[in-house]
């Protein structure tokens, strides 16, 4: 008996059975219990022999169907059966010959609902529990309108029946809902386990799939830049096709390291887009020079039309429309035996600068099944794969292609007649850059079929001294033969030890440094040189060179201070571009007759900038003129304007007088809100391009939507970006960036800075008169029946900005003019404690005859060297409405 319980327990705990059953399981035993004591109870009270028959069988019955569910593993069915017997069974008897509404069946009645609640699903359920319902009806209408059908108990009777029902059922219904909790406590748990084995996976993955990337790319550096020295030579026209072959082999097994990881980041949710501007036939011309020799090798014809009217210039993700055309052109070439393949670029919609590109790629090829085609963007699944079993590749293109395109709000369409070919059209909007268009571009005359290319030297730097850092020989040859024309003095380091000796006794204008290398890595070793006592290259350009791809990884670059990154294999032009930006003018003499080194190469940095030592940067809410921005170079993150058209860039993509307009219709609603943690460490990331240190300034913490709390949680990542909370809004907050940015200036050190802005809350003046309380009502920063008082009284507020909080600190009467030359003459009562330095009227929707008005008022009483009109911010003036205006001014 013991190990049958013990076997019943398992199976009602065994996590791999459906939830419904052992709930089943666990409550049928319960029943089975509280039946049992029913019926022990009624032979005491000696209750009718019907209801004491009817239990009977019931404890006979429902174990056996229950035992031959679970030999036959029909569950379902016996959890149906035992319903309808409850249902048709057990409760018309137990409530006719048991007392009916005086006994114990109406209690009964209760635990049914939940028995019948808990085990069964879907219709069957909803079905059960509306004949339930209904038998309940049924019942308390016969037993009112045909009273003797019941067998009515004495007093005693139905109380000694009732209570031991309610007990019993209270019991049943606890052991239910306590089983049910722990049950989905241990599913929580066991979700939570595999949630975290699943991460653990990810992570692993993800590192394997980094650590692959390195190993592979550091031969592949290897193969390509050693055969770029093949390509410069004066070989014979055989030996530079069997190059140009080599290169392109390299160039597409590059491509698809490239697709692993960037599918490893989609997964992962890394994945970015990076819009830029960039050349539309230069981009064009660099994805046909890397096919042509594919298509030439099979034998086919390698057409490209471009459409004239294509602008010249665009802005977008030139890197990922480059790699889904690559893809799409790469497949079309694999999968077509003879004939030819297409591509075609024409622009399918136009408003104003936003346009539609529509790249089709167009085969000969043997086509796809029209039942093949749902599952052509899936990962890894090759269609057809009878025919396709020779077929070199990840199987990881297409669906690559696919998630990119959803990520740039494009769309990619699939048409094609098996045997026949197939036409990939894929649309992506872009931006129009300039008004000049591509013409009659022919790129296919382009490209010859003689793959003789002759290096052209760019420049020397004979006094230039540079230093390369890498734990790989061959690396450090590659770099050596590819910088040799260049005529730089140039060392290697095999390891972070070996280059720190060198630096102690070298000066290097520039040092290449790698990433992963044993004992020291490039990271610890730049660190070390820049703080390096009497080392001679502290101020030294150092530039990653690494085997590492990635936005991540470029990113983490930023942040330790070195001056660039380049991505191995690395090409000759890329070393000669990177050196040309980082050397001093003075040491690099351009060959006259040599080529413009690429806008489009990678720059961190412009070569006649230094890096500051500390940038000040602040939000869009500080209401800082343009004019002031540009002269100090402070860099502005916007806060977000969110409306039911959509989410704007407060100042950017949205203005104040429109969006003033767009809320006079009082159904429109508006908030604002401010870019998360994740958006400003790139933002800091980028600022720290030309700065060593930064100082954000940021809105009082203690108003709404402050971004303070994500610009903390971002300047964790950096050891140089300190945050201050300004605990001022609007050109107050303004006037501390100001301030910081003389400090700057003046050479301060960065914690200087922030020592000195700690003590400036006090001394900063932040007030506003506003006309109207309906914006900050509809805010709900105060109530509509004060805004409704307000305006009936024709009372303006006074909000001042007291410990970082907005508070009324004085009303108005009368009308706006009274009102605010009373504000202006309360503000600037004591003109002996003001700097008369500098005044910001900061406003809302005030015409140029309110402000000479407020001109003359301010004169009257204080005379600034400069008054500054400043239009507030979108997401100022949806707090405030127009009309309004305040002065912000230094004690």
């Amino acid at each position: 008996m013991r190990k049958a319980v013990k076997k019943y327990l398992d199976m009602v705990q065994a996590p791999d059975r459906d939830f419904q059953d052992r709930m089943f399981l666990m409550m049928t035993a319960v029943m089975q219990v509280a039946v049992f004591i029913v019926f022990l109870i009624d032979i005491l009270l000696k209750e009718n022999i019907v209801e004491i028959v009817a239990l009977g069988t019931t404890l006979l019955i429902y174990p056996l169907i229950c035992y031959l569910g679970l030999r036959y593993d029909k569950i379902k069915y016996c959890r149906m059966f035992m319903a309808l017997g409850i249902v048709f069974g057990i409760l018309p008897v137990v409530f006719f010959y048991g007392g009916g509404m005086r006994g114990g069946a109406v209690i009964w009645f209760s635990i049914s609902y939940l028995f019948i609640g808990v085990i069964l699903t879907g219709r069957w359920r909803t079905v059960m529990l509306t004949l339930l319902s209904l038998l309940a009806v049924v019942m308390y209408y016969l037993s009112f309108s045909y009273p003797n059908m019941v067998k009515v108990h004495s007093t005693r009777m139905s109380l000694l029946d009732s209570l031991a029902s309610v007990i019993l059922v209270g019991i049943v219904t606890y052991a239910t809902v306590r089983f049910q909790s722990q049950l989905y406590l241990r599913e929580n748990e066991r979700a939570k386990r595999v949630a975290e084995k699943v991460e653990e996976m990810s992570k692993a993955q993800s590192q394997f799939f980094s650590n692959m990337s390195h190993e592979i790319r550091t031969p592949i550096n290897t193969i390509i830049g050693l055969n770029e020295m093949i390509l410069r030579e004066d070989v014979s026209d055989e030996v530079a096709e069997d190059a140009a072959n080599i290169q392109a082999a390299g160039k597409l097994l590059l491509h698809l390291i490239n697709d692993i990881l960037d599918m490893s980041k989609i997964e992962s949710g890394q994945m970015e887009l990076k819009p830029v501007d960039y050349h539309a036939g230069d981009m064009l011309s660099e994805i046909v020079a890397m096919l042509w020799i594919r298509a030439k090798d099979k034998g086919l014809e390698f057409h490209v039309n471009v459409a004239p009217d294509i602008p010249a210039k665009l802005y977008g993700d030139e890197v990922r429309i480059k790699q889904i055309l690559i893809n799409v052109l790469n497949n079309a070439i694999k999968y077509t035996k003879e004939g030819s393949v297409t591509l075609s670029v024409q622009c399918a919609k136009r408003s104003g600068d936003d346009i539609s590109i529509v790249y089709s790629v167009t085969d000969t090829g043997m086509g796809i099944k029209k039942e093949s085609i749902p599952y052509l963007f899936t990962a890894f699944k090759r269609v057809d794969e009878e025919k396709n079993r020779y077929i070199e590749g990840t199987g990881l293109g297409l669906s690559i292609v696919k998630q990119l395109v959803d990520m740039m709000k494009g769309n990619i369409t699939v048409n094609s007649v098996y045997t026949k070919g197939t036409t990939f059209n894929i649309e992506i909007p872009q931006k129009a850059v300039s008004g000049d268009y591509l013409g009659e571009l022919d790129i296919e005359k382009h490209h010859s079929l003689n793959r003789h290319k002759e290096y052209i030297q760019k420049f020397e730097a004979p006094d230039a001294r540079v230093l390369v850092v890498d734990d790989n020989e061959s690396n450090l040859l590659v770099v050596t033969k590819l910088l040799r024309s260049t005529g730089v003095k140039l060392d290697t380091a095999t390891s972070g030890k070996d280059a720190l000796q060198k630096t102690l006794d070298n000066k290097y204008d520039v040092i290449f440094m790698d990433h992963l290398m044993p004992e020291m890595d490039g990271i610890e070793c730049e660190h070390k040189i820049r703080s390096q006592t009497g080392g001679m290259c502290r101020e030294a350009k150092i530039t990653a060179l690494t085997a590492n791809a990635g936005e991540d990884v470029r990113q983490m670059f930023r942040k330790e201070g070195f001056d660039g990154y380049l991505e191995k294999p690395v090409t000759g032009d890329a070393l000669e571009n990177e050196l040309v930006r980082l050397l001093p003018d003075e040491l690099v003499h351009m060959i006259a007759d040599g080529t413009k080194i690429a806008e489009e190469s990678i720059q961190w940095m412009q070569s006649n900038e230094r890096r500051r030592p500390v940038a000040i940067t602040t939000e869009s809410v500080a209401d800082l003129p343009e004019e002031l921005i540009n002269r100090y170079g402070i860099g502005v993150l916007p806060h977000m304007v969110v409306t039911s058209e959509g989410t704007f860039r407060d100042g950017l993509e949205i203005e104040t007088n429109g969006l003033l307009a767009y809320m006079e219709n009082p159904d429109n609603k508006v908030r604002t809100k401010v870019f998360g943690a994740k958006e400003h460490e790139v933002f800091f990331a980028d600022r720290l391009l030309d700065a060593n240190n930064i100082i954000h300034i940021v809105i009082s913490s203690e108003v709404e939507n402050s971004g303070y709390p994500a610009a903390l949680e971002a300047a964790a990542a950096f050891g140089n970006v300190e945050v201050v909370d300004s605990r001022h809004l609007s050109s107050g907050q303004g006037l501390m960036v100001l301030e910081a940015c003389e400090m700057a200036q003046d050479g301060k050190t960065s914690q200087e800075i922030v020592e000195a802005l700690k003590g400036m809350e006090n001394k900063i003046h932040t007030s506003f008169i506003v006309n109207d309380l309906e914006f900050l009502a509809r805010a709900g920063q105060v109530s509509s029946r004060v805004a409704n008082l307000t305006r009936a009284f024709m009372i303006r507020p006074m909000l001042v900005m007291k410990k970082g909080k907005l508070k009324i600190g004085n009303v108005f009467f009368g009308t706006k003019e009274n009102a605010w030359k009373k504000y202006i003459e309360s503000v600037l009562m004591n003109a002996s404690h003001i700097d008369k330095s500098i005044l910001f009227v900061t406003y809302v929707g005030l015409t140029a005859r309110d402000m000479e008005l407020i001109r003359k008022y301010i004169e009257e009483r204080v005379k600034f060297d400069r008054i500054y009109f400043q239009k507030a911010s979108p997401a100022i003036a949806v707090n405030c409405g127009a009309g309004t205006f305040g002065l912000l001014y230094k004690e």
